[in-house]
């Protein structure tokens, strides 16, 4: 009998795979069939730090910090007439009755505003967990590399003044210095750190001469990015570490896993394939399990990491010469 069972958060989870913050987590329905399907916990469609503070009426103090998104305005104020923050409290509540995996709540934040204070009243509704993910593209040449940094830091510390439930920062990878700004963060008292945030991915029109949005969903090979990244930190971070994006098969959770990460976050795979898909990924893992007579899942994490393989370069290597002088 293998034991699919892994601890993320201090969340004893019946297996590593959870749904991530997208609209397929937006309804009682949805998560009733994740869980069903085998899904171990689910991350709620998030809440915008900016529709918290319309709601509040401070969203005006967000636009000083310089990290406010213009477009963000049009969008919250039609999006809060009709979903509003107490209904979102709601929904937690509702649905910790309809399922008995965790409920993981979700903040999709820019700063560390007044909005954080909303963050006891989702502790309150009985969310296992909170994850804030935050989107900072720092593309102004104004902003100090420094200061980018800071509010990440910021935010961490105005949450932890007003909740005590676990919580796990979502982040991309736009730093100077990835590693040394991740391992700071972990020394804060965030419970989890989940890589990589997935940003939009502009395009251009060619025709119409018109700029786009393209790669909705991820694709199969995007795993590798933060699988590097687990793979180099996870024995030197003072939290769990998950993964996310690209994470289409149980082979790549594996793989994942074994370079040290606690859980994966997965969602366009389900757009793409429908919520069975989190079963077929399943019985991969446990095909392997039984290939390699492992007993339990919690056994692999970190293996292959960095500190533990034996030819650990592998992992810092970022050119292809060795393999390009084979090419005849």
């Amino acid at each position: 009998m293998t034991d699919l069972s892994v601890k993320y958060l201090g969340l004893n989870l019946k297996n590593p795979i959870i749904v991530s913050s997208c609209g397929l987590t937006n309804s009682i329905e949805n998560l009733v069939k994740i869980e069903k399907e085998g899904g171990a916990a689910v991350v709620l469609k998030s809440l915008f730090e900016e529709q918290i503070m319309y709601e509040t009426d401070q969203l005006l103090s967000v636009n000083g910090s310089g990290y406010y998104y213009a477009e963000a305005e049009d969008y919250i104020t039609s999006y809060s007439d009709e979903h509003s923050i107490e209904d979102y409290l709601n929904f937690i509540r509702t649905a910790k009755k309809a399922v008995n995996i965790p409920i993981i709540a979700s903040i999709n934040c820019v700063s560390s505003a007044e909005w954080t204070s909303f963050a006891k009243r989702i502790q309150e509704a009985g969310a296992d967990a909170l994850e804030l993910n935050i989107s900072i593209l720092p593309a102004s040449i104004e902003v100090e590399r420094h200061s980018n940094e800071k509010i990440y830091f910021d935010i961490i510390k105005a949450l932890k003044r007003e909740i005590s439930m676990p919580f796990s920062i979502k982040i991309g990878n736009y730093f100077s210095a990835l590693a040394h700004t991740i391992v700071h963060l972990s020394w804060t008292g965030v419970s989890g750190i989940v890589l990589f945030n997935r940003f939009c991915s502009p395009d251009i029109d060619i025709e119409k001469l018109e700029t786009t949005q393209s790669n909705m969903y991820s694709s199969p090979g995007d795993y590798q990015e933060s699988l590097r990244w687990i793979s180099l930190l996870s024995d030197k971070v003072y939290c769990d570490m998950a993964a996310t994006t690209g994470i289409h098969s149980g082979n790549t959770v594996i793989k994942q896993l074994l370079a040290g990460a606690k859980a994966v976050e997965i969602a366009s795979v389900l757009y793409q394939n429908g919520f069975e898909h989190i079963g077929v990924m399943l019985a991969e893992i446990e095909l392997w399990m039984q290939s390699q007579q492992i007993e339990a899942l919690k056994n692999i994490i970190g293996i292959m990491s960095y500190k533990n393989i034996q030819s650990p370069d592998s992992y810092l290597r970022v050119q292809f010469m060795k393999h390009f002088e084979e090419i005849e």
